[in-house]
């Protein structure tokens, strides 16, 4: 095995290296509203469900080069809402779109080409692309130094697709949802190849 110190190695190559191996992670493509209204969008692969009862989510977020806020972040401090859009195979490229940074007063719906839909709990609009989006609440925000905070978020709402979701029983078809995960720099992988693997135990 090949080990690296992290307190050898500088913050970039930690990230490198941190990102081309916990693989694949989920991006969460998030919509928020600035204090105008204006609707913002941005990919986030570092990003998780964390806890059921009650259901709630993560996201890593990291401020500009110039040590700023991007709009997610101050969005979120603002209004304390946002919505998770899960990112399935056909919203890839539209979701790449988004990350191309722009100022604050400039929306990537317009360049992306998304459509957006009314939420169920909050203010903030889903992507009427996405699968599946989550409705969040703002509960924690923890800062790690100056350009770094984790944002946990509660679930308030969850809107799934009907071709995707069987109503009484609330079994998601997980191979049509298609979502896709990243695997470091510009890789990304379909989740439609699976395995079922029963626990010991038989749950």
């Amino acid at each position: 095995m090949q080990e690296y110190m992290l307190d050898d190695l500088s913050p970039d190559d930690g990230y490198k290296l941190l990102r081309d191996i916990v693989t694949p992670r989920p991006i969460a493509l998030v919509t928020t509203l600035n204090a105008d209204g204006l609707v913002n969008a941005a990919p986030f692969s570092f990003f998780n469900a964390i806890s059921f009862d009650p259901c709630m989510v993560v996201l890593g977020l990291e401020a500009r080069p110039d040590g700023s806020p991007k709009d997610t972040s101050s969005n979120i401090r603002t209004r304390r809402e946002f919505v998770v859009n899960l990112v399935d195979f056909a919203m890839a490229n539209k979701m790449n779109m988004c990350s191309v940074p722009l100022p604050p007063e400039e929306s990537e719906i317009a360049i992306s080409g998304f459509d957006t839909l009314p939420s169920c709990a909050i203010s903030p609009p889903r992507l009427a692309e996405s699968p599946a989006a989550l409705e969040c609440i703002r509960h924690t925000t923890l800062e790690l130094g100056v350009r770094r905070e984790i944002i946990i978020g509660e679930v308030k709402a969850i809107a799934i697709r009907p071709d995707l979701i069987d109503g009484p029983t609330l079994t998601v078809d997980q191979v049509g949802l298609d979502t896709i995960g990243r695997l470091g720099a510009s890789l990304y992988t379909r989740t439609k190849e699976t395995f079922e693997m029963r626990r010991p135990d038989g749950r």
